[in-house]
């Protein structure tokens, strides 16, 4: 550790610990903040959460070889792709697809997942009863009963899905929307401290950072948001939670849990409900999402905080029973929109393998493809607007295909591998792993158009076969009446001339600061950059990007 990464250690410390030493000063604690906590929980720790914390730590480091390649885990077989793989269905909800994701989730849950536990509580809170008196009152007990929920929330989480999620996510929007409706204010202050919790971990991992402005490929963030299942593990938490209010006889106040469930639902963008329309394209429905948040927090509000006086006396339908029945019907519905997609099975799997020359590696095909029908993501016909393909959106990219796991993924897109011109796929199962290395080479000519090739294969490979050859690339330029077109070939690119609509010469690219000629053209290479000379002219005819 460098001088100026200590000092910057020095400065946060200083920071917080000045921060905490004044809120020590002017609230008086004197031991009231542990004194509240013992109240509730064994020796003040929240234990269930902690073990859930190890648990899916462990799975990510071990089961998903995080251990030794922490930013890139294996994620293909831990996916809840359809229910004819319970593998993935079993463990989706457990694991992670990076070291973001995984680290976002686990410090939600020390944070979410402890006021939950609260809520819970390790002792009974029923007026009259002690710890000891029956098995639901022993305190280990009901530690244990909350471990197990935990793990049952993570695979109903998993089942009821939409598409091939993967994270514990499902499971913290759970410990929210069970908390929320016994401390809603306390639950949106938490919401607020793990924005906290999240800038001081990173102040941590990187101190002091320096960017600069570069082309990047990037997709919406909410893109990537798994909001069906969020919403599902949010309906999951209230039901239960409402359900121990009613047990306990609790009402809470029914602004501040409406309050709270629509900060907390805008702020973690459960308006965001998106469609795909293509491999890299979508379609945000923002006012549609806007409306449904501000439904979800009256739905969440009548339920906690519904009386138990009489509604419909005519069939002894009480206020409570009404509304706690709404809350579940929506989360029935919510559940079971995600079954028949579930439900799915690779058609065709050989789809896209026509053009290409895939890499088989035990159960798993893994090849390279443009324009083809995904097999895994229908066509969603949208009010106003009109879908990529009909019936099936198209995919482009490394696509990862297993027919015994029942898996039809498009692991990095077209747009991706351009952009970063390589990528690992990480395959595998419970107990072994292999990496595979995609790497694309490009030209684009003179004109706009560009031209490339892929190479595929284990990264362990001295040199990876090309797997896929794009269309030529005709350049606008002409010199002496000649043009020039760059075509893959093989395991290489070729200039080829063309006079009149003639073919009269072709030559591959030249080396680095070297010359080949045809068609009486010259070709000279220097580092990205291809020139064609003739006589005294000299046109760049194309690049390598960048």
């Amino acid at each position: 550790m460098d001088s100026v990464t200590l000092a910057w250690y020095l400065v946060l410390v200083v920071g917080v610990l000045v921060s905490l030493a004044a809120l020590v000063y002017l609230s008086h604690p004197r031991g009231r903040w542990g004194l509240v906590a013992r109240k509730r929980l064994v020796m003040g720790v929240p234990w269930g959460t902690l073990i859930a914390v190890v648990g899916v730590a462990c799975f990510y480091l071990f089961v998903q070889d995080g251990l030794a390649n922490p930013r890139n885990p294996i994620d293909i077989p831990f996916r809840a792709y359809s229910y004819l793989y319970p593998l993935g269905m079993l463990t989706s909800g457990f694991a992670h697809s990076g070291f973001g994701h995984v680290t976002s989730n686990l410090l939600s849950t020390l944070v979410f997942g402890s006021l939950a536990e609260y809520a819970w509580s390790h002792f009974p809170r029923r007026r009259g009863s002690a710890s000891f008196s029956s098995p639901l009152s022993n305190p280990f007990v009901r530690i244990v009963l909350w471990v197990c929920a935990i793990a049952t929330v993570a695979i109903l989480t998993s089942v009821f899905g939409l598409g091939p999620v993967i994270g514990f996510s499902g499971v913290v929007f759970a410990f929210v929307g069970f908390a929320l409706v016994r401390f809603p204010i306390a639950t949106a202050v938490v919401a607020l401290s793990t924005r906290i919790v999240t800038q001081l971990y990173n102040a941590v991992l990187v101190p002091e950072l320096q960017r600069t402005a570069i082309e990047t490929f990037s997709r919406p963030w909410w893109a990537g948001v798994a909001i069906q299942g969020h919403a599902l593990g949010l309906l999951v938490g209230v039901t239960a939670g409402t359900a121990l209010l009613y047990h306990r006889n609790v009402r809470p106040k029914p602004e501040h849990v409406w309050l709270a469930a629509l900060a907390f639902a805008v702020d973690r963008g459960l308006w965001a409900i998106y469609v795909p329309e293509g491999s890299e394209t979508f379609r945000l429905f923002r006012a549609l999402g806007m409306a449904s948040v501000f439904v979800l927090a009256a739905l969440v509000a009548s339920g906690a905080t519904a009386t138990p006086r009489e509604l419909l006396p005519s069939i002894n339908l009480s206020r409570r029973e009404a509304a706690f029945g709404l809350v579940l019907a929506v989360l029935l519905s919510i559940s079971f929109v995600a079954v028949p997609l579930n439900l799915y099975t690779v058609e065709d799997p050989a789809t896209g393998f026509d053009d290409a020359e895939p890499i088989q590696v035990r159960d798993y095909t893994v090849f390279y493809a443009e324009d083809v029908g995904n097999q895994f993501v229908p066509a969603i016909p949208i009010p106003g607007g009109e879908n990529v393909t009909d019936g099936r959106i198209n995919a482009s990219g490394v696509i990862v295909v297993s027919e015994r796991r029942n898996i039809w993924w498009e692991e990095v897109s077209a747009a991706r591998l351009e952009a970063n011109e390589a990528a690992t796929i990480r395959i595998g199962g419970l107990t072994w792993n292999e990496d595979l290395r995609a790497t694309r080479n490009a030209w684009a000519v003179a004109g706009g158009n560009s031209t490339h090739n892929v190479r595929l294969g284990p990264t362990t490979a001295e040199e990876r076969p090309i797997v896929f050859r794009a269309d030529p690339a005709r350049s606008d330029a002409i010199v002496d009446g000649r043009n020039v077109s760059i075509v893959p070939v093989e395991d290489r690119f070729e200039a080829t001339v063309y006079y009149r609509g003639d073919l009269i010469g072709s030559t591959a690219l030249p080396a680095d600061n070297e010359t080949a000629t045809a068609g009486g053209l010259t070709f000279a290479r220097e580092e990205r950059s291809l020139f064609v000379e003739r006589d005294e002219t000299r046109v760049r005819i194309a690049q390598k990007p960048r």
